[in-house]
């Protein structure tokens, strides 16, 4: 009877392993999704350009030959993207380089007043946000600095990435107006082969996903099989 039952549970041992090692994805099913992901809306980190106006920046506008009026101080960046002035009402500024702002301000303002020159100046940076799901250790939505919207402080707001996850193979998904794009990125190759263009640079409400690799690991999933095996084990004996 002993012999029988230790028989049953080493060979449940034996399936659960093979299960995990085949529940890991094909690298040829992977392959041929490469296809599908669109890496032209993305800026690798240490190429970060302009800045662009996110929303809840404020910002000050200086005009030269103009009186400094209360309208023109701590102009908050709305949810919508927009500003509100009292010449020219909503004003869409999001996504706007300070230059690019400065030109669309100076064109809707001459309309009104005289402006020899215009100036914007960024008071204070808006908190942006990420979704980090998948294995890491801790999912959730995290808030970033502007200086820090990049895969490696995200995963690292989390936790970093869990034992099961696959970090040869992270999605960073983001939403553009009607569109979702996706992009695959190279983790380890970041971390190990310093290819700093895996390390992306992200946009407020990108989600980074990290997939479950389906690896076998000893300590999570063989020891306590095999440590109710042998809890049993000795019961028998007894």
């Amino acid at each position: 009877m002993k012999r029988k039952l230790m028989t049953v549970i080493l060979s449940l041992v034996m399936l659960s392993v093979s299960v995990l090692a085949s529940a890991a994805p094909a690298a040829n099913g992977q392959a041929a999704a490469d296809g599908q992901f669109d890496a032209s809306s993305f800026r690798v980190v240490q190429e970060l350009g302009a800045y662009r106006l996110a929303k809840y920046d404020v910002v000050n506008l200086a005009i030269i030959g103009y009186p400094d009026e209360p309208w023109m101080n701590n102009i908050t960046v709305g949810p919508d993207g927009f500003i509100s002035l009292p010449y020219t009402g909503g004003v869409k500024l999001a996504g706007l380089t300070l230059d690019e702002a400065t030109a669309v301000l100076k064109a809707k303002l001459s309309e009104y007043i005289i402006i020899p020159e215009l100036a914007i100046v960024v008071k204070q940076y808006g908190p942006r946000q990420v979704y980090v799901m998948g294995e890491v250790e801790r999912e959730g939505i995290y808030t970033l600095s502007a200086d820090k919207m990049n895969v490696f402080a995200a995963l690292s707001s989390a936790g970093g990435i869990a034992p099961k996850g696959r970090p040869k193979h992270i999605s960073i998904v983001r939403v553009a107006g009607s569109e979702v794009l996706v992009k695959e990125i190279n983790f380890d190759a970041f971390v190990k082969k310093q290819d700093v263009s895996q390390n992306v640079r992200l946009q407020d409400g990108d989600m980074v996903y990290v997939p479950k690799s389906g690896k076998v690991l000893l300590a999570q999933d063989v020891l306590p099989i095999l440590t109710t095996w042998a809890i049993v084990r000795d019961a028998t004996d007894n």
